[in-house]
């Protein structure tokens, strides 16, 4: 299917969406969110993806909303549109595993998505921040809660409070990115995590993420316990025994997603 403001390309079992308004360093306009939102539907409902890549440019993953087209609105018609919900958390609501592959700049809306992704490979050259405080809001799709959840109360008072941005070293050291590679290697680097991840049983890598997604619900004791029914009822399914077999006899399992 054509977009008009993302590509999407296949790597095997990995799907990529790459945000394509360079002129704007992939501000988030509304035409970008919904194109998104219908990319990753797709590698949703198609059963030959298993693990999803979203991504920018080596300039920008997203340089934040597109700010000439909503300064002029008020309370009633972000209220009234949902703004920001309607077509941002289809990014958190998904299934399947979601790699944010972020290269320049990923501030306010477009540190956010990345944040909806389940982890975040940087480039080198990547640059973080939630900026909003300069125009005079406060972040609307997760800056605040999402970001505390990850790196800390302090230091997401440090980023929204003073608008600054930081790069991808201290964005890992602090627990917000994954992992930190060269710019030029970025897409090959990723794609081959992605690959490795659409190798395993994918009804265990789509349990295993709504496991970890529930630590951040719930308190430990329900969430251990949640946990080990998951790891139980796994026992139920073919994967399990062929990987566990597959172990004993020191060969590559041939998981079938049952």
């Amino acid at each position: 299917m054509n977009y008009e403001n993302v590509i999407t390309e296949r790597h095997g079992k990995v799907g990529v969406i790459q945000m394509n308004r360079p002129k704007s360093l992939n501000a988030l306009s509304s035409g970008l969110m919904k194109d998104v939102s219908a990319a990753l539907e797709a590698f949703e409902k198609d059963g030959d993806i298993h693990a999803i890549i979203l991504t920018g440019n080596e300039q920008a993953f997203a340089a934040g909303a597109d700010i000439p087209e909503i300064k002029d609105q008020h309370f009633i018609d972000l209220y009234t549109t949902d703004f920001i919900n309607a077509d941002w958390e289809g990014i958190a609501k998904c299934k399947k595993p979601i790699i944010a592959a972020v290269a320049g700049f990923a501030l306010g809306g477009g540190c956010e998505i990345a944040m909806m992704c389940d982890f975040i490979i940087a480039a080198d050259n990547a640059k973080f921040g939630q900026p909003e405080i300069k125009l005079g809001v406060i972040p609307g799709a997760g800056g605040t809660q999402r970001l505390a959840r990850f790196i800390g109360k302090s230091k997401t008072m440090d980023l929204c409070l003073t608008g600054r941005m930081m790069g991808a070293e201290e964005a890992e050291n602090c627990g917000l990115v994954a992992r930190v590679v060269p710019v030029e290697k970025i897409m090959e680097e990723t794609i081959a995590i992605a690959t490795q991840i659409a190798k395993y049983s994918q009804p265990t890598v789509k349990l295993a993420k709504e496991v970890i997604n529930k630590a951040y619900e719930t308190t430990l004791r329900e969430g251990v316990k949640y946990e080990r029914r998951i790891f139980q009822a796994l026992f139920s399914t073919e994967d399990q025994k062929e990987g566990m077999n597959a172990f004993v006899e020191k060969r590559k399992p041939d998981f079938h997603n049952k």
